[in-house]
């Protein structure tokens, strides 16, 4: 991943809770520091996340989550999370995540998350609104590939 795509960054502290008997972050724990990382870059740019709009007209769900683990973090350690969406297609889009000690630059973890729309009453997927791929355009720019809905005229 070019980590000079990435717009987005958001920092956490390792807690003690999170760290196994090996003294190392618990491979589980890299996922949930991804999912604050994304949860982050959508209201950033705009995108309402509440119980409300998740349980309502949001229904997203995760169909994919790919994760390679490059060095070990530990407790207390600040890390760094930077997100993008890399693309949008018909009802699918992709997010990106780069986890990276903070101030060195040391590489800990990379993550690919899969997204799926679905409507909320047939849990069907459906096509994706222009508002959210608005938004995403407007923040990525070029570094995101958008499919837009073709319309027959």
């Amino acid at each position: 991943m070019n980590r000079e795509l990435f717009k987005y960054r958001t920092g956490l502290r390792v807690r003690s809770y999170e760290v196994d008997w090996q003294g190392i972050v618990h491979n589980t724990n890299y996922l949930r520091y991804f999912e604050v990382g994304r949860i982050e870059y959508l209201r950033h740019i705009g995108v309402t996340v509440d119980m409300k709009t998740i349980q309502g007209s949001g229904k997203v769900v995760v169909v994919r989550n790919e994760i390679d683990y490059e060095t070990p973090a530990f407790y207390d350690d600040m890390l760094d999370i930077y997100t993008r969406v890399s693309l949008i297609k018909n009802t699918s889009f992709v997010m990106e995540g780069i986890m990276e000690k903070s101030g060195t630059g040391l590489a800990v973890s990379h993550n690919v998350a899969y997204f799926v729309w679905l409507d909320p009453e047939s849990n069907r997927p459906k096509t994706i609104g222009d508002g959210f791929r608005k938004l995403v355009q407007e923040f990525e720019g070029d570094h995101c590939q958008i499919i837009w809905p073709s319309v027959d005229v």
